[in-house]
């Protein structure tokens, strides 16, 4: 089962501003709609609080909050990441699916990257304000394995790059001459 974060950001790491994305890419919203679908997804209560539909069709919405008392009709709700991630390859497995989705925001990225065996980025072509970043991504960490790239079209107010990331496995060092 993997543990997949998708995100846009900006050249400088920007994800959001005042509770919106810093941009309108509507081929990076239709990707997003087709590689999450039919797949739980996991988000804070301040990116459940942005979304324009609620709960996000034809996914089970798992949400993120400090917040004991918060109510977010159609999803669950969960106040750490280990039981919400839990909960969310449960129900992939139950559905038959083998990825579990983190789509935002900072905070919730943060605790999930450690975790992650992949990375959808859509790396945006612009450097926007904001006050919601990506954490830094270690490149070295990660393997490129499919990039698509998107030029300014209708709907589409930027450039941007969209990769799928895999995590380098790491290394097991045995000694030979114990």
């Amino acid at each position: 089962m993997k543990l997949s974060l998708i995100v846009a950001r900006g050249s400088n790491n920007v994800i959001g501003v005042a509770g919106q994305l810093p941009w309108r890419l509507k081929s990076d919203l239709m990707f997003f709609k087709t590689v999450t679908r039919g797949n739980p997804i996991i988000m804070g209560r301040k990116t459940w609080e942005s979304l324009p539909r609620r709960p996000l069709p034809d996914r089970e919405n798992i949400v993120m909050t400090r917040d004991w008392t918060y109510d977010a009709p159609g999803a669950r709700v969960y106040s750490s990441f280990s039981p919400a991630v839990n909960a969310a390859k449960a129900i992939a497995a139950r559905e038959g699916k083998r990825e579990v989705f983190v789509i935002g925001g900072e905070a919730i990225y943060k605790l999930a990257l450690p975790l992650a065996d992949r990375v959808y980025v859509t790396d945006v072509d612009a450097a926007p304000d904001g006050d919601a970043h990506f954490p830094v991504l270690a490149e070295t960490e990660w393997l490129e394995k499919t990039t698509e790239h998107f030029e300014i079209s209708d709907g589409n107010d930027h450039a941007f790059t969209i990769r799928r990331l895999e995590r380098v496995p790491a290394i097991s060092l045995v000694r030979t001459d114990a």
